[in-house]
């Protein structure tokens, strides 16, 4: 006898359907923590960053100048020109930016074809700005510096720390501007410590003078710079702590008076 034929189970059992994730938009659960998806109304979270490491070094370097007393040989750098002295000042040292290589081998090519040609050839190197710390020190040194631009900004302060001594001995007229940044974009460099000019053109002789005299009158000769201590100055915790502890004290002394009137 042939075996009865049982029923066929249904074979084709319902697949599950598993959705492929889309690489375009992957699906990001909102996050209700503090920073995530979720801000909190009308609150500063500023103070939960994370900042990058130059930004936390120099507000710490910021604060630190704020409470640690600073001596005089460090303050000074604190005191720069003011904005529209330093856009006097960068005005006319723009005028006498180094020149870029292209330009120093165009006038050599124009004097070497003026000499060929039998003309006169001006071999004169233009005034420019002189930078670099060993060259600027060597000119303040001969005194053929005019006018000395110091970054107020340098790191380690130490490398500059010395000059406005020096201009001081040297009676070279100096300035301190900000910031490194801006004087390295007059040199065609990142940053520069300081830079100088040893001369100008006819055309900018009274401006310089009057640049000089400002120089002069603002840095060489004050003598605050060489005596103004810079710092000692408390945080607002700090400060509200020791007014009420001067309040209490005062309290407690009046108490005493009253209490030594009464014997």
């Amino acid at each position: 006898m042939a075996p009865k034929k049982g029923s066929k189970k249904d074979s084709t059992k319902a697949k599950t359907v598993v959705k492929k994730a889309d690489p375009l938009f992957p699906s990001r659960p909102r996050s209700s923590g503090i920073g995530g998806a979720i801000r909190p109304n009308g609150r500063d979270l500023s103070r939960f960053v994370k900042w990058p490491t130059y930004v936390r070094l120099q507000r710490q370097r910021a604060v630190l100048y704020q409470r640690l007393k600073v001596p005089p040989s460090i303050n000074q750098f604190t005191k720069s020109i003011g904005k529209n002295e330093a856009m006097t000042v960068f005005t006319l040292f723009n005028k006498y930016r180094p020149e870029t290589k292209a330009a120093k081998k165009q006038r050599i090519k124009e004097a070497a074809a003026a000499e060929a040609s039998g003309a006169k050839a001006d071999g004169k190197v233009p005034f420019q700005v002189k930078f670099g710390l060993k060259h600027v020190t060597t000119l303040v040194e001969e005194k053929k510096a005019e006018l000395v631009l110091i970054a107020c900004d340098v790191d380690p302060i130490e490398l500059v720390m010395w000059m406005p001594a020096l201009c001081r001995k040297m009676e070279v007229p100096y300035m301190v501007v900000k910031d490194k940044a801006r004087l390295g974009a007059l040199v065609h460099q990142k940053t520069a410590a300081v830079v100088a000019l040893t001369g100008v053109n006819k055309e900018d002789k009274a401006q310089l003078n009057l640049l000089k005299d400002l120089a002069t009158e603002k840095f060489n000769t004050n003598v605050d710079h060489l005596r103004k201590w810079g710092g000692g100055i408390m945080g607002l915790k700090t400060q509200a702590k020791l007014e009420k502890r001067s309040k209490a004290m005062a309290v407690e002394e009046a108490k005493k008076l009253e209490a030594a009137g009464r014997a």
